[in-house]
């Protein structure tokens, strides 16, 4: 009798946090600033209730002994590490240096949440982060590498 086909599956987890920010290139004028970003260039800034969905698995094999794809609470550890701790209730450009050189935008928000779990998940497990910024602006971004949805 042949083995099984392993058994393959994505997991996800959903976190919430809030964090404000200021829309400005340094690259830009004021004025340019102001006419590429509009409103959200307020030198005073604004804030987001950002709902971020980390799918952290890509063709994993579930664990045939456990059951799972990866330990949930060990999910939850790095998904707080990774975001919650440097992003919850923080001006972004001011107290997150990443965004000190990197326009504060949710493409780059993701990409800095990509950066900090790839660093914590096992290697080749992270599929996607899907960061939204409202409910109808929506960013997902697979890594440097994956082109296609």
């Amino acid at each position: 009798m042949a083995a099984p086909a392993a058994r393959l599956a994505r997991l996800s987890r959903t976190v919430t946090f809030s964090a404000c920010h200021r829309l400005h290139s340094k690259s830009l004028s004021d004025e340019e600033n102001l006419k590429l970003f509009g409103k959200c260039n307020n030198p005073n800034g604004h804030g987001h209730n950002y709902k971020g969905k980390r799918l952290s698995a890509l063709l994993t094999q579930i664990d045939p002994v456990s059951g799972m794809v990866i330990n949930l609470t060990d999910l939850k550890e790095y998904m707080q590490e990774a975001i919650m701790e440097p992003l919850d209730h923080k001006n972004l450009d001011q107290d997150v240096p990443y965004f000190a050189e990197v326009v504060s935008t949710t493409e780059n928000v993701a990409v800095f949440i990509w950066e900090n779990l790839k660093k914590l998940l096992p290697v080749g497990i992270l599929y996607k982060v899907t960061v939204h910024e409202t409910e109808q602006n929506i960013v997902v971004y697979k890594g440097e590498e994956a082109t296609s949805e």
